[in-house]
């Protein structure tokens, strides 16, 4: 996995060489993987996977912001947004700290 963005080609190419499916096999789980996780997001419900992290869809209010550069009042809609927590294991191993560790 080059560069420094996983897209998802290197995600099917993974597989491919990790499990042995072929290329279209290893591309198809992928989508089908990515398909299924979007689509209970979309539902609004979380989406937990252990060791790695939890991605949820939380609901904002609307509010009133202002313009930064103008300074003039800018209604903001009510929307919904994507939150990932990440796991301690995840965030262990990115500090390359040992979870089992105290301290």
């Amino acid at each position: 996995m080059g560069g420094s963005t996983v897209t998802r080609a290197d995600l099917s190419d993974a597989v491919h060489q990790q499990v042995g499916l072929s290329r279209t096999e290893s591309a198809d789980l992928v989508k089908s993987i990515l398909d299924h996780v979007t689509e209970t997001l979309v539902d609004g419900e979380t989406v937990k996977l252990s060791s790695f992290g939890t991605f949820m869809v939380r609901s904002k209010s609307g509010r009133m912001g202002r313009n930064p550069k103008t300074g003039e009042e800018v209604p903001i809609t009510p929307r919904r947004v994507l939150v990932f927590r990440p796991s301690h294991v995840l965030k262990d191993l990115i500090n390359g700290t040992d979870s089992g560790e105290e301290g």
